[in-house]
């Protein structure tokens, strides 16, 4: 990938040495997506907290304002009303038993969210060895476990994404596609950050935001001047 020609031709336009403005960063990543697809930017931010102890864990959700530019399949556990709510909220499958088997028979994702109602875990346990590693558990920080199915539903359609460390102490997220221009990505982005910053754990101590990478799907990245992030 990194020595195709329009990947050589982009990163042309960026220096590697310079922190960037937001704005500018976003401007950079927009100009140099040159694939023929939308391609998706995405967000790579390094923090000063050590994922292994359970005190310095940051994880949670928001909705970002202009949408991820893709749409969300959601898989909903729950019965009865509840059930119905989600139905009515424009979930694309919901079920029970019924839906655990189809995962673990048939190996069937075809879905990008899982949403489930508290008294529905204990059935959804049973895939945790399949589900865990994909991230695709429900979770209560997440907003994927709870009452309001409709309301999670509605705000996974929206575009709402989790944020999460990985072993690395490192989150990545994507936030919209290169079409959406640098001014609704910048909307995006701020949000985002503005709720890992909120994240911040008590925990922590130094700088908590070590750096802060953009990057289109086949583009080079760009970084961001991390130090007026907060």
């Amino acid at each position: 990938m990194s020595t195709g020609k329009k990947y050589i031709e982009s990163a042309k336009l960026i220096d590697r040495t310079k922190l960037y403005d937001t704005d500018e960063a976003l401007s950079l990543v927009c100009q140099t997506a040159k694939a023929k697809f939308d391609e998706t930017v995405e967000v790579h931010v390094r923090l000063g907290v050590d994922s292994r102890h359970a005190d310095q864990q940051v994880r949670g959700a928001v909705v970002l304002p202009n949408g991820t530019g893709k749409t969300v399949r959601t898989l909903v556990f729950a019965k009865g009303d509840r059930a119905e709510e989600a139905k009515a909220a424009g979930a694309d499958y919901v079920g029970a038993e019924d839906y655990v088997a189809k995962i673990q028979k048939e190996n069937w994702f075809d879905f990008d969210i899982i949403i489930a109602t508290p008294d529905m875990m204990g059935v959804i346990g049973r895939l945790g060895k399949i589900l865990g590693p994909k991230g695709l558990m429900p979770n209560p920080k997440a907003g994927t476990v709870t009452m309001d199915v409709a309301k999670a539903v509605n705000e996974a359609k929206a575009g709402k994404i989790e944020y999460r460390l990985d072993k690395t102490n490192i989150i990545h997220c994507p936030i919209g596609k290169a079409s959406f221009g640098a001014e609704k990505l910048a909307e995006n982005f701020n949000t985002l950050l503005g709720a890992i910053i909120k994240a911040k754990p008590a925990a922590t101590k130094g700088q908590y935001i070590k750096s802060c990478v953009v990057a289109s799907t086949m583009g080079p990245g760009v970084k961001i001047n991390y130090a007026k992030l907060g």
